[in-house]
């Protein structure tokens, strides 16, 4: 117990420099996340992260092949322009057929992926690719990450905040009242696409952190969590970049100072799936406690109304 107590403190006072780069990389992925996800979650866009995600997995090998090294910035490029063409698909494919959306997104899924990982498999069996460690980007490997990754994620946070605070006001309307945007002569089609643009940027930017597989949970889980405490639009952008902070926090602490499990191979435990735990964690308590939605305070509601009078 003495030694889990010494290495949170450790933790916490951000002494070592690895966890240091893990913890930023992270905050900045969870913050971008919550306040992204939550246009995209109330644009009904959620699911669109999913297709982007696996779709980045070819996008990652396709790079691969071009420059011949794991390049991060060749690689998110490749991953942000394969996820580009999964998003643009799923939207032909809505258009030009009798399709529905959420079919759409699944045939984009298993596609995408399947060809990822068909490239994946070749990828490994060469002899420069079988130490590219491509792997990383189906579950995560946040606790490898460079300086220079958490730069870039930290770009691309920061510019998906900027351009949700420089247009707020067109996105609150594009939200709650596409007729009235319209009306207001704003261009609503390229304020949607510009949603789906931030989308993609935030899923491509997780990857390094996360992985494939749980980028989205971000994007999702941390506005679901916010949702059961407000309906005002600002105040749920700020609480889900929040609690993806807090849940980024968290989960890196957890992973850093948590002893390995007895037997295990490698040291302490995966670090994208706990941030994405704590965040479930985060989600079930509001789900539960939340005094206007919360399961608990809906349920006496119905005891209230339902009692017989004296």
């Amino acid at each position: 117990m003495n030694t889990f107590l010494s290495d949170l403190a450790r933790f916490v006072s951000l002494q070592d420099a690895n966890t240091r780069t893990v913890v930023l990389g992270a905050c900045a992925l969870g913050v971008a996340c919550g306040v992204v996800g939550c246009l995209a979650t109330l644009r009904r866009r959620a699911l669109l992260g999913d297709a982007v995600a696996h779709a980045a997995l070819p996008g990652v090998c396709a790079a691969f092949f071009v420059v011949q090294s794991r390049s991060f910035a060749a690689l998110m490029l490749g991953a942000l322009v394969f996820g580009a063409l999964a998003a643009g698909l799923v939207a032909l494919v809505r258009a030009w057929t009798r399709v529905r959306e959420d079919a759409a997104i699944g045939i984009a899924i298993g596609s995408f992926f399947g060809l990822g990982v068909v490239w994946s498999g070749m990828i490994s069996r060469r002899p420069e690719g079988a130490a590219a460690g491509l792997d990383g980007f189906i579950f995560g490997k946040a606790a490898s990450m460079t300086s220079a990754d958490v730069f870039a994620i930290g770009a691309v946070a920061a510019a998906c905040l900027a351009v949700v605070a420089l247009f707020y006001k067109e996105f609150k309307a594009l939200t709650f009242d596409e007729e009235f945007a319209a009306a207001q002569g704003w261009p609503t089609v390229a304020l949607d696409l510009l949603v789906m643009a931030l989308v993609c940027a935030c899923t491509v930017a997780g990857l390094p952190a996360v992985g494939v597989v749980m980028v989205v949970a971000l994007l999702v889980i941390p506005p679901a969590a916010a949702r059961c405490w407000t309906d005002r639009l600002g105040v749920l952008l700020l609480l889900a970049g929040g609690i993806g902070l807090f849940a980024a926090v968290v989960g890196v602490g957890l992973s850093a100072t948590l002893p390995a499990p007895r037997g295990a191979l490698t040291r302490g435990w995966p670090t994208g799936p706990l941030i994405v735990l704590v965040a479930a964690a985060v989600f079930v308590v509001g789900a539960l406690l939340s005094p206007r939605r919360g399961v608990l305070a809906q349920a006496r509601r119905r005891r209230v109304v339902e009692a017989p009078p004296p």
